[in-house]
């Protein structure tokens, strides 16, 4: 069974990716495995704000975050009838995404990109480009 996954922040771009790889999937045999992941940033000032505000209000701030993130693309899966789990990470985008990718055993990410063009890429960088350079196994990015 070949096994995708596809990272969604809420933005538009990731709902252009989750649309793409649905028009797609008539393509293929056999099915797909669908992991679509949310990659919450960690609190600033690291284990100050946690200890401060306890483990339990930041892990449950992120949950929260990442299923509004996540709810988009969710609604767009499901009224297309498409079977799919979702995971919530905290860390680093692309090294999170790249992770994930390798402990689920996925044989290929879909992720939209924002498009901000090689300038900002070569200022800011961007997850998509991370991702890439990070990723051994093939991306594919829908803009």
């Amino acid at each position: 069974m070949l096994k995708w996954l596809v990272p969604v922040d809420g933005s538009e771009s990731a709902v252009r990716a989750v649309s793409h790889m649905i028009d797609k999937l008539q393509w293929f045999k056999q099915p797909i495995e669908i992991h679509l992941l949310n990659v919450q940033h960690p609190m600033p000032y690291g284990n100050r704000v946690t200890s401060a505000v306890g483990h339990d209000k930041v892990a449950e701030y992120h949950h929260e975050e990442g299923l509004a993130a996540l709810q988009p693309t969710r609604a767009k899966l499901d009224a297309a009838g498409v079977k799919y789990v979702f995971h919530i990470g905290v860390g680093d985008a692309a090294e999170t995404i790249v992770s994930y990718a390798k402990d689920k055993g996925c044989h290929q990410i879909v992720m939209g990109t924002r498009g901000l063009g090689s300038v900002s890429n070569m200022i800011m960088g961007s997850v998509a480009t991370k991702v890439i350079h990070l990723a051994d196994i093939p991306v594919l990015l829908v803009k």
